[in-house]
């Protein structure tokens, strides 16, 4: 397969980037002289879209800008996974941190039908952790992937890395929920609960230039990441997560029925009403837990068939995921 043939769409999300869109529209039509580069301008509030388009008209690329009014990158993501179509898709951030140079090298194995999601690895080379300014970050990453790795039993090195290349059966079978930053952590577990095929490529990185501002919120940014985290872990993991609650039920009531039944045994009564009706309350509560967790777990192995037999009945001319016509 060749780039030539092949129909690939630049997806570059941008909140109040007019100091670095240019230079990153100039780099990816270097990369790619042939792919249509979309820049999705989500209500900035500068000169974000006057600059994406000056830039195009003259450089002559193919492409666009898409107005997203909604706020957040998870906003701007689905709305350009909705409206454009192309056989690969190549996600960026606009701010000039991810090389463009590297960008041939993150489509080829999804261009091969080697892989549904590529995904640019920033910590490999060790860039992320000496650019990057702000220290939070490198814990907030640490923790993110031991979190990831572990849930799904997984072993990938960057999971909030903007710098990704899809195919366009993983594109138009990827439900976007979340509306922020999530969205890197959201696609990566999308990604691994629906058995879709990861490859991690080392990028460089370098942080945005002087005069450029990060719109990421340290801790409320990650708090939200470790929410959807949460969430994912209810929706894709519910057994795991149901009987963890059960579990921390059943062992409150334990607790509070203790003294309750070492008075029964010695003295064949029970004073501490209250104790009892705690302990048994949570043994009540631990077992709905249980049976919820169950039920749910039953629910999410019916809708992981589901999304099989829905991948299953595409018929596709090719790996990147185009219909036969």
């Amino acid at each position: 397969m060749t780039f030539t043939t092949k129909k690939i769409a630049v997806v570059l999300p941008a909140y109040n980037e007019e100091l670095t869109v240019g230079k990153t529209i100039e780099g990816f039509y270097q990369a790619l002289p042939q792919a249509a580069i979309w820049v999705v301008n989500n209500r900035s509030s500068d000169k974000t879209e006057s600059v994406a388009k000056e830039t195009m008209a003259r450089l002559g690329c193919t492409g666009g800008v898409i107005n997203e009014p909604r706020p957040g990158k998870g906003c701007a993501v689905r709305r350009a996974f909705m409206e454009i179509e192309a056989d690969v898709y190549l996600l960026a951030d606009a701010d000039m941190t991810y090389p463009a140079s590297q960008a041939q090298e993150l489509l080829a194995p999804v261009l091969a039908g080697e892989a549904d999601m590529v995904v640019g690895d920033r910590h490999c080379e060790g860039d992320y952790a000496s650019e990057n300014k702000r220290a939070f970050h490198n814990v907030g990453n640490i923790l993110v992937r031991k979190l990831v790795n572990g849930l799904f039993q997984a072993r990938l090195s960057d999971i909030l890395s903007g710098y990704r290349a899809f195919s366009r059966r993983f594109v138009k079978t990827y439900p976007i929920l979340v509306d922020g930053f999530e969205i890197e952590t959201d696609v990566t577990l999308h990604a691994l609960d629906k058995r879709m095929t990861i490859l991690e490529i080392p990028v460089r990185y370098k942080d945005r230039p002087p005069d450029s501002f990060s719109k990421l919120s340290t801790m409320r940014d990650g708090m939200r990441v470790i929410f959807v985290i949460g969430k994912i872990l209810r929706y894709y993991k519910p057994l795991r997560f149901f009987f963890s609650a059960a579990l921390i039920a059943a062992i409150s009531g334990l607790l509070a029925g203790w003294p309750v039944l070492q008075e029964y045994f010695n003295t064949g009564y029970v004073s501490h009403v209250p104790l009892a009706i705690l302990a048994s309350g949570c043994e009540v509560v631990a077992l709905l837990l249980a049976s919820v967790g169950l039920i749910l777990d039953t629910i999410a192995h019916q809708e992981r068939a589901r999304f099989e037999r829905e991948l299953l009945s595409r018929t596709y001319k090719n790996p990147c995921g185009l219909p036969r016509e």
